[in-house]
């Protein structure tokens, strides 16, 4: 039995309105590689809404975006270094879009006062998810042929006595 190939993904970007698209188009070709196609809509369009959210409200413009896919469910994660952005009051109308397009989301605190808005995609039975392969894939030893040793000529030695017989 194939197991599922975990995989995980880290970006740091400071939010422009001309960033969000290209940050959308890094995470598209991340779940690509990934094998995870059917999953790229959804979360691009809410990576989108939340950095557009941050470029909007948010006064400190750097966020860090991660993706984790465990073999079920992908999760995306929007950290921002704001105190000042409030997801109850500023990001409402954002969080109410995410929360009615995934199958789960949230907001946590972390211990330097910014927040982490996080929302998870889970891969619909029957559709292709990366797997390890059964057989591991060749070693560089096996592929390679070393070259054969070729031996070296040996120096002609004198024969004992030619030597003396010449004196």
């Amino acid at each position: 039995m194939k197991t599922a190939v975990p995989c995980y993904y880290h970006l740091d970007v400071d939010v422009t309105p001309d960033r969000v698209g290209q940050v959308g188009r890094i995470l598209a070709a991340h779940l690509r590689l990934w094998d995870l196609e059917i999953l790229v809509e959804p979360v691009r369009r809410g990576a989108e809404l939340l950095l557009r959210a941050i470029d909007e409200h948010a006064t400190d413009k750097h966020t860090s975006i991660e993706l984790w896919w465990n073999g079920q469910h992908l999760i995306t994660a929007i950290g921002d270094n704001d105190r000042d952005l409030r997801p109850d009051q500023d990001l409402r109308a954002c969080l109410a879009r995410i929360a009615a397009m995934s199958d789960g989301w949230g907001c946590c605190a972390t211990d330097a006062g910014s927040k982490i808005i996080w929302f998870s995609q889970r891969a619909r039975s029957g559709e292709r998810v990366p797997r390890v392969p059964r057989t591991p894939a060749p070693r560089l030893r096996e592929t390679l042929q070393l070259p054969r040793e070729v031996p070296a000529a040996l120096p002609a030695r004198p024969r004992p006595g030619l030597l003396e017989d010449a004196r």
